[in-house]
């Protein structure tokens, strides 16, 4: 193969797989892979003198989603060049003074402040456009919302979640299936949330890592004393160390130390050049400047033996391939297990069982296979459910390949989308766990949604189960009584139809005005049409109504539910309408209420107000907030509560 046609090759590859990393959460190959596959594009390029359009060496990110504002970066965003090799690193720094500091693994953000305010944060998104967040960016945890330089200052930094946040917020979601993968993902998700009280509970911190402008402050030419002064003004500063090439081996014993110690997520190190005039200086590529540089770490590799595929099937019906393999010391731990993902790397690495394998993992953090030794290729895949012995077969998904149990009884579908059925966001009843309904389910109580409120025929037997008792079994009464008044959208979303989360169910439920007729008898493109819903959720939710025996389920499940109406006149008396809230209200008990009350009315809230925002609501119509100033500006009507009401119709 010619190196033109190669280059073809990996361009499509590399983009589709980093799209679906970064904006869709998948993982369509592993980070070592892609790295391997992106320095031989690199190399190629070298040799060729070649870089054809829409290569990922000069295509820097994504185009931000459409669910924030976007904004335009007064600077442009660049990626940096990188390495794994320490003398590349020793001979980048020469005897230049460099600020050595971790690469934080998390979301980049810009913020703006002026008149010693913050006056907004925009994410990184494709380096040239980002998305506005600044009121999530409000509620991280060690942000100053105010500090003591009044003119405009401009800075870069990351928004990381550590791994005990991380760990303790995944605790706390029921379904394995809906955990987040990494704290990187969780970061991003709760930074660009369109509810900032979901933000204020992840605990997002902030670390700054490069300071753009800052007019009329002396910096004596120096990075350092740039980072010195933005600590004076009440920012966190990513930890740095000062070399040269000659003293970088100290400072990367430190590191690779500590890397195993921190409680943050990084991958790898930034050298930056001290001296500010002769950084800049040197300009830019076209996609990297000149006057930093990025570290990673070689992967730690470990030649050990597969023992077996443990297929771990999950309430979709996705069949997920381990590997298990011997055990192996890595990173300072022992593991003996990691992911395949999916059945097209299985087929990639070419897997058989008693195969010599290289692991590593991703990031210091995630164990995975970096390459097969052996590729003897015995691996069966199997064609039964490991639980329901029950048909398996592979299908092709966003082309991947994939192994799905195709028995819509499946125990493990069951137990999985039961979970999903009585977690908070769904029916919300309290006193059934995992553990508990899969007891109830192998005992045979439960067969379906609505036998769940008919529990009450199994009390004898379900108080003498250990871990029940009589106060035990009267606190679940409760509960499932307390559970049968509930939402449209609540109910949607707990049915477990593929992708229909709980803000696609709302769309879905104010659509068709809240009468789930409506929604069982409604085409395809009658859903597809909703803004925000494409053709897969809709075809969907009217496979899963077209089936007769979910039809006489649902029925089942609605004879012991108490559906909250809504009247539909007041639906439509913010129809179109798109508001910002700010500040604080009296009417409501909190913002969050008053959201619900605006989008139960056809309203939108948003974060930031843009042209395309109708109305402030802030009590203080007279302050200077910087959303005040900006409606003013535009000449968006500022209302208080009381003037809202009226718009309303209260």
């Amino acid at each position: 193969m010619d190196n033109m046609q190669r280059m073809k090759e990996l361009i499509p590859l590399l983009t589709e797989a980093a799209k679906a990393y970064y904006q869709e959460d998948r993982e369509i190959m592993s980070n070592f892979e892609y790295d391997k596959l992106y320095d031989e594009l690199a190399a190629l390029e070298a040799k060729t003198g070649i870089t054809l359009a829409g290569s990922p060496t000069v295509s820097v990110g994504y185009e931000a989603l459409e669910e924030l504002p976007k904004e335009a970066h007064e600077t442009p965003m660049l990626s940096l060049d990188k390495t794994k090799d320490i003398e590349a690193l020793r001979q980048f720094m020469g005897e230049h003074k460099t600020l050595l500091s971790w690469k934080l693994d998390g979301l980049t953000i810009v913020l703006t402040y002026r008149d010693g305010k913050l006056l907004k944060a925009v994410t990184r998104g494709n380096g040239t456009v980002g998305e506005v967040i600044t009121n999530n960016a409000r509620v991280f945890k060690n942000i100053p919302l105010q500090i003591g330089y009044k003119g405009e200052l401009v800075l870069r930094g990351e928004a990381i979640i550590t791994y005990s946040d991380f760990e303790r917020i995944n605790a706390q979601i029921e379904d394995i299936d809906a955990r987040y993968k990494n704290p990187r993902n969780l970061c991003s998700g709760s930074v660009r949330q369109l509810n900032n009280e979901i933000t204020a509970k992840r605990n997002v911190n902030f670390y700054a890592f490069s300071l753009v402008k800052a007019e009329g402050v002396d910096f004596k030419n120096s990075r350092e004393q740039q980072f010195l002064w933005l600590k004076e003004q009440g920012f966190e500063v990513v930890e740095y160390r000062a070399v040269t090439g000659a003293t970088l081996d100290k400072a990367m014993d430190y590191f690779a130390y500590q890397v195993g110690e921190n409680d943050f997520p990084s991958d790898g190190l930034v050298a930056l050049y001290d001296d500010i005039a002769y950084g800049d200086s040197l300009g830019s590529t076209a996609k990297f400047p000149r006057n930093a540089y990025a570290f990673k770490w070689k992967d730690e590799l470990r030649e050990t033996t597969l023992r077996e595929i443990e297929w771990s099937p999950s309430r979709t019906g996705l069949i997920n391939p381990v590997a298990i393999f011997d055990p192996v010391e890595l990173e300072g731990t022992t593991v003996s297990r990691a992911s395949v993902h999916n059945i097209s790397i299985l087929k990639e690495l070419e897997l058989g069982i008693g195969d010599k394998i290289q692991v590593y993992k991703a990031n210091m953090i995630i164990p995975q296979i970096a390459e097969n030794l052996t590729r003897s290729r015995n691996l069966k895949i199997p064609n039964t459910c490991p639980v329901c012995k029950k048909e398996a077969r592979v299908q092709k998904t966003n082309d991947v390949e994939v192994l799905y149990c195709m028995n819509p009884q499946c125990q493990a579908k069951k137990i999985k989308s039961f979970t999903l059925f009585v977690s908070r966001d769904a029916m919300n009843i309290d006193g059934l766990s995992e553990a508990t309904l899969e007891k109830f389910i192998l005992k045979g109580f439960i067969k379906d949604f609505g036998d769940i409120f008919e529990i009450d025929r199994y009390k004898d037997e379900i108080i003498k189960m250990e871990g029940f008792g009589e106060k035990s079994f009267e606190n679940l009464m409760a509960s499932l009584e307390a559970a049968r008044h509930t939402t449209m959208p609540r109910l949607l979303y707990s049915l477990g139809i593929a992708n229909i989360g709980l803000a696609n169910a709302k769309l879905i439920c104010k659509e068709f005005q809240y009468d789930m007729e409506r929604l069982i008898k409604a085409s395809a493109e009658d859903i597809s049409a909703i803004e925000g819903i494409g053709p897969v959720i809709a075809k969907a939710c009217t496979d899963y109504f077209a089936d007769e025996e979910n039809i006489r389920k649902l029925k089942h499940l609605l004879s012991h539910l108490e559906l909250e109406e809504v009247k539909r006149e007041e639906n439509l008396s913010l129809d179109g309408k798109q508001f910002v809230i700010t500040g604080s209200v009296s009417h409501f008990s909190n913002r969050a209420e008053l959201k619900e009350y605006i989008e139960q009315r056809g309203g939108k809230v948003t974060g930031s107000v843009t042209k395309k925002t109708d109305f402030l609501i802030n009590n203080d119509t007279t302050s200077n907030s910087s959303k005040n100033k900006k409606a003013k500006e535009l000449g968006i009507p500022i209302l208080a509560e009381a003037d809202f009401l009226k718009l309303s119709g209260e």
